[in-house]
């Protein structure tokens, strides 16, 4: 009956020791976070006070940033995502002077190499989440945070990836770009003195009807022809035909080839420069006699190309029921 005291007192004594260092520990790592030598929030670890910060018994959430600052191990990630973390950490010491409980810290291999030999980690950056040990069930498992190779992965995706797995919400602080506005006014008012010195040189060409029906015509050819559509199908420039020759015209309305595209955009070119004659230049001219013989060149023009169109077309799709002499009968 004497014992069950006893053991009651010595369980209590050792959870309140247990708290007690916990409690020395989070001052410990947040008076680090307060007068870190680097980026403000941010505790600069070594092997030993990484030990500490993912030791058992622990009352609080660190996000640990594996990396290899040093110019000799080449890593261009861990350069470029420095500063997205060293923002992370600020903004979180801004809004939680004394870390409430999260912890943003950083292990360099150059001070950190039995850790990373430990883990057996061989490439950088590595980002992990080591849970509060109060956490529940798995808490002694550490998260990893998945980098996209291809880009800088933003401060703020961290931010909700941290805010998923925690309690903890981080909101990003970024500080003010005046850099980026300077360069917007600067070219704002760049773009404005430029524009009114070369008005007076710009504005015949600005003003010009025949410039801007080139440029419809010539982007109208485009659409129509089917450039668009070769972007964005990749379609092949020449396939290999029936026998091993080439066939530059694809089988089926739905379907084209890049040399069929060309040559249909030419076929309209023509087309549309000869209606542009005929409406235009040869109702100008003096000489009647030269004026019959032009007109009727162009409607030659006219008719061959359209009967050479409607063959494209009867070539695409052996059921178009449609001809024009002389190319088709």
């Amino acid at each position: 009956m004497r014992l069950l005291p006893l053991l009651t007192a010595f369980t209590s004594l050792l959870s309140l020791t247990v708290a007690q260092k916990s409690t020395n520990k989070h001052q410990t790592f947040a008076d680090l976070a307060s007068s870190s030598k680097g980026s403000k929030g941010v505790v600069l670890l070594n092997d030993q006070l990484f030990g500490d910060l993912t030791g058992p018994n622990r009352n609080f959430t660190s996000v640990v940033l594996f990396t290899a600052l040093d110019a000799r191990f080449g890593c261009v990630l861990c350069r470029d995502f420095q500063p997205e973390f060293d923002l992370l950490g600020n903004s979180w010491h801004k809004e939680h002077p004394k870390s409430d409980g999260l912890f943003f810290t950083i292990l360099d291999f150059s001070v950190g190499k039995q850790t990373f030999q430990r883990l057996g980690m061989s490439t950088a950056p590595i980002l992990m989440l080591f849970p509060s040990s109060n956490a529940g069930p798995g808490s002694d498992q550490p998260i990893k945070f998945d980098f996209n190779p291809s880009d800088i992965t933003p401060a703020e995706a961290v931010a909700r990836w941290v805010t998923a797995h925690t309690k903890h919400t981080v909101t990003i602080h970024r500080p003010f770009n005046y850099v980026k506005l300077f360069s917007f006014i600067g070219g704002i008012i760049g773009t404005a003195t430029l524009s009114k010195l070369a008005y007076p040189y710009l504005a015949p060409a600005l003003f010009s009807r025949n410039l801007w029906a080139a440029i419809s015509l010539v982007s109208v050819l485009l659409f129509t022809s089917g450039h668009m559509f070769n972007h964005i199908r990749k379609v092949p420039y020449v396939v290999q035909g029936r026998g091993g020759g080439v066939s530059y015209i694809a089988s089926g309305f739905s379907n084209q080839l890049g040399l069929e595209t060309q040559i249909i955009a030419v076929v309209y070119a023509v087309l549309a420069f000869s209606a542009i004659a005929l409406c235009l230049k040869m109702p100008r001219m003096e000489s009647s006699g030269k004026q019959k013989i032009a007109v009727m060149a162009w409607n030659l023009v006219l008719l061959v190309l359209f009967s050479f169109l409607m063959s494209i077309f009867k070539m695409k799709n052996g059921a178009y029921p449609f001809f024009l002499p002389p190319l088709i009968a």
